[in-house]
């Protein structure tokens, strides 16, 4: 005992006197974070590797030439196109949906592409073919082989004897497949050799062989067709990812491909009509500054002579009035890098807002259209604006807004996930109970595989263990069944709560967003009639202005009394009613366009149908294989009576209806609102306009008492002021 307290007392104390925790080391030779070696290479930042395969330096937009600017507009030809083959060439150059704003380089994990859904699709977690391969036989062996020796206590174990010497070899292989109905089906093969020196051994090693079947089925938790296909096989409360949840999965995926899309074709036409508008503005300012060019050298005429009109004052203000259109000229030409109109700046679709220039509104339109920043080219749009009155039908629209809008379909895929994960949680509810069955052919020999001369001699032994097997002298059965029972099932129960909150939360947001919806387009067609109305304001404003304009021009002139001040007031005036018609022209276009984003048919209205992509030829050869072993086709019902519809199949496009009908009853517990109503009536899709006719401003188009329209300008070649445009000895400011 006094030995037993020396040594507790000694080890207190060693503990006490060591330091307490963790120190670097103070060996001489380790320099740590100091040595020079060690910090060129920790904190060194270094480039990726890339395969020659990588395609981003292959890019034709690095290798592109400078941008277009100012000092170098008028060297540039034309590239006329129409809004159609805008969005083919996009269409052709869009493997990533781009969306303005450089969201590609801040956030490409956000940025859609077309190879989403595939993705999706092919996620080896929670894709379709994810969720088939736990259905999927697996097959399972081992083989082992060891070398034994022990010495045994009791010679009971050692079969007489307690120093064993024993050479074992164990050997399985097994298929298991997963039926769809919860069961299991199992085929397994079993082999062991043991060769020792027990003195009780008949023969000194032996063979064992059994082939065994198993069976086992669910009674009442996992049990069913329907909840193997939305949870999955083995599955837990709160982890669905059967085959049904699977392809919902996809789905969602397909809808967002969709928005993606729907949102690029809305761009291509904000770009573009701000593309016409920037060409527009450039040709009333061109138009502007020509004529006070002209009024200037009218009053510089007069300022050298010294006759009345050509005051100094006079002939400065003609001065300021050129160089302040020669001013807006270059800012119209080249714009400013402001933000453009595009989706959800202020509506669903876009609210127009126009940047002003023409060199930036085609290179945001190149952007899209996926071509490089300049080409030699300028684009310029030959399409005009739709100019006739458009009329949509309030309810159909509505209606039509409630069944093809992309964002309402994509939640009701999510609704319907829920009401299938709100079935499969109540499955774990249930005890899990499951009935077993085992049967057994059991060989055993000296030789594996011997000369089958029958036993052993002096023995009772069969000399071959796969022929006493096939035999089937020896076989075995067992019946009998699992329970396991979860006292109180707080997980089930949480499960199947939180499932319904999930379902009430998801039919909550559709409600919601169905009147966001119905908000918005009650504010697309309010803000489409409101262009139009101004348009046609703007068009007569523009018809007055070029008569007052006209009015003072001829006096001018003809040397009459006319104020210079009236004149060049005048000159402002129509170029500002000039660029405000056209621009009213592009809200329409746009605002029209608009309606059609919010009523889901954008597409349609665009011409523009999504298709999956061909498949490899392997899988038509496979199909065509399968098909030709098939017997009269029958239906299948692949989520069960109780739940048997996921989804109506393909959105159609410019058809009159969309499937809309309920495919069971709501329990009692989990009815929508009296408030939510589904629509029910048939849905014709609006094409009121025909966008490929040609539109001209007509009294007939707007209203009787309106003038006769002017012709429209054309895009100025060479928008700078070239000296061949000022007279031989053009006034300076120096003069």
């Amino acid at each position: 005992m006094n030995h037993l307290r020396k040594l507790l007392v000694l080890v207190l104390a060693v503990s006490l006197a060591a330091p307490s925790g963790c120190q670097w080391s103070n060996h001489s030779n380790f320099q740590g974070a100091t040595d020079k070696y060690f910090e060129d290479m920790a904190t060194s930042i270094e480039y990726p590797a890339e395969s020659k395969c990588t395609l981003a330096n292959n890019d034709p937009a690095l290798a592109g030439p400078p941008p277009v600017t100012l000092l170098d507009a008028d060297k540039l030809e034309y590239w006329d196109l129409s809004l159609a083959e805008v969005i083919e060439i996009a269409l052709a150059n869009s493997q990533v949906l781009r969306e303005l704003g450089g969201a590609v380089v801040r956030a490409p994990d956000a940025t859609r592409t077309t190879y989403d859904a595939a993705i999706a699709e092919s996620d080896p977690r929670f894709g379709t073919e994810a969720a088939l391969s736990e259905f999927d036989a697996q097959w399972q062996t081992s083989v082992f082989w060891e070398k034994n020796h022990r010495l045994l206590n009791n010679e009971f174990f050692g079969g007489g004897t307690r120093d064993l010497f024993q050479d074992a070899a164990v050997f399985q292989s097994a298929i298991t497949k997963q039926g769809a109905t919860g069961s299991q089906f199992t085929i397994r093969h079993n082999v062991d050799y043991d060769g020792n020196n027990a003195p009780g051994n008949a023969v000194p090693s032996a063979w064992n062989s059994n082939f065994e079947t198993e069976i086992r089925q669910p009674l009442l938790q996992g049990a069913g067709v329907q909840f193997n296909r939305i949870a999955g096989p083995l599955s837990e409360p709160g982890i669905y990812n059967g085959v049904l949840v699977a392809r919902i999965n996809t789905d969602v995926a397909l809808t967002d491909f969709e928005i993606a899309v729907r949102d690029l074709m809305s761009n291509l036409e904000n770009s573009y009509w701000d593309l016409y508008y920037g060409y527009r503005d450039l040709d009333a300012k061109i138009k502007a500054r020509d004529e006070a060019l002209k009024t200037w050298r009218s009053v510089y005429a007069l300022y050298e002579t010294g006759r009345t009109g050509g005051e100094a004052a006079n002939e400065a203000q003609a001065r300021e009035q050129y160089f302040r259109f020669q001013e807006e000229v270059q800012t119209a030409l080249s714009g400013e890098i402001l933000d453009g109109t595009r989706v959800g700046n202020g509506s669903g679709g876009g609210t127009f807002r126009p940047t002003g220039g023409v060199l930036v509104a085609e290179r945001r339109l190149r952007v899209l259209m996926g071509l490089s920043p300049t080409d030699g080219k300028l684009i310029r749009p030959s399409n005009e604006p739709i100019m006739a009155k458009v009329d949509f039908d309030w309810e159909e629209s509505v209606d039509e807004a409630a069944a093809r809008r992309t964002e309402l379909r994509r939640q009701k895929w999510q609704i319907r996930r829920r009401e299938l994960e709100l079935i499969a949680s109540k499955n774990f509810l249930m005890p899990r109970l499951d009935a077993v069955g085992r049967y057994r052919w059991r060989g055993l020999g000296s030789d594996l595989i011997g000369s089958d001369r029958g036993l052993v001699p002096g023995t009772d032994i069969p000399d071959n263990a796969f022929a006493n097997l096939i035999s089937g002298d020896y076989q075995e059965w067992q019946l009998g069944a699992e329970l396991s029972v979860p006292i109180g099932f707080r997980q089930a129960h949480a499960g199947v709560r939180n499932a319904q909150l999930l379902l009430a939360r998801d039919r909550a947001l559709l409600r919601d967003q169905q009147r966001e919806v119905v908000h918005e387009l009650s504010d697309a067609i309010a803000e489409m009639d409101r262009t139009y109305v101004v348009a046609q304001t703007s068009y007569n404003r523009l018809i007055a202005s070029q008569q007052q304009h006209q009015a003072l021009l001829v006096p001018f002139e003809e040397n009459k009394e006319v104020s210079l001040d009236l004149l060049l007031d005048a000159q402002r005036r129509l170029m500002e009613a000039e660029s405000r018609y056209f621009r009213a022209l592009a809200e329409y276009a746009i605002a029209t366009k608009n309606v059609h984003y919010t009523k889901g048919t954008l597409l349609d209205y665009d011409g523009v149908y999504l298709t999956e992509g061909p498949w490899p030829g392997e899988a038509y050869r496979d199909a065509a294989d399968m098909e030709s072993l098939r017997g009269d086709p029958r239906r299948l019902n692949y989520a069960s009576s109780r739940a048997p519809v996921v989804g109506w199949g393909g959105i159609p496009q410019n058809v009159d209806g969309v499937p809309h009908e309920s495919f069971d009853e709501c329990p009692v517990d989990e009815q929508l609102p009296t408030e939510f109503v589904e629509p029910t009536s048939a849905l014709v899709p609006t094409a009121v306009e025909d966008r490929s006719a040609p539109n001209a401003v007509t009294p007939a188009n707007w209203q009787d008492t309106l003038a006769p329209a002017p012709p429209a300008p054309t895009p100025a070649a060479v928008p700078r002021v070239s000296p061949k445009r000022l007279p031989p000895s053009p006034p300076t400011v120096g003069k």
